[in-house]
């Protein structure tokens, strides 16, 4: 059962991961601006090669989920490399919320005075949140296997 329920969550990171590549080639096709573009023009855009180097962190933590899943699905969770991933997906959490903030405080700054930026900046937001949200469930998650491995290994000292 297991195994199961680790396999389908890792085939729904994997969708993700699919999903969001998708989203970051198409979007930028989509865009308003990008009508009177040639591609070499969409793609070349300071924000959008901005939001590409800034969705690694995103990649990197779906990778490191999705190993923290095979380590669930071989009964090793209660080891060091668990630990060592949840601190990774932490850290790529708060390093993704910080992109995303000073993407947010760039445009605000910096929009073109005719265009409202209130709809990139709720994005912003709420995008912020979800990763912040991300970080601090990997925080604990990652102090509550921490203390489990440690309470571990005290139990078999004494043993």
């Amino acid at each position: 059962m297991k195994k199961i329920s680790t396999a389908f969550l890792q085939v729904v990171i994997v969708l993700i991961g699919v999903v969001m590549l998708a989203l970051l080639i198409r979007l930028p096709l989509t865009e308003g601006r990008a009508a009177n573009l040639d591609l070499f023009h969409i793609y070349s855009d300071p924000l959008i090669l901005y939001s590409y180097a800034a969705s690694v962190a995103f990649f990197v933590a779906l990778y490191k989920a999705f190993t923290l899943l095979g380590y669930i699905g071989q009964n090793q969770v209660f080891s060091p490399r668990s630990v060592e991933v949840l601190r990774s997906i932490k850290h790529c959490a708060l390093v993704l919320s910080v992109l995303i903030v000073a993407a947010g405080v760039y445009i605000r700054l910096f929009h073109d005075k005719n265009d409202d930026p209130a709809g990139f900046l709720a994005i912003c937001m709420a995008t912020t949140l979800a990763s912040v949200v991300a970080a601090t469930a990997a925080a604990i998650f990652e102090k509550i296997l921490q203390n489990a491995i440690d309470m571990k290994s005290e139990n078999d000292l004494t043993i």
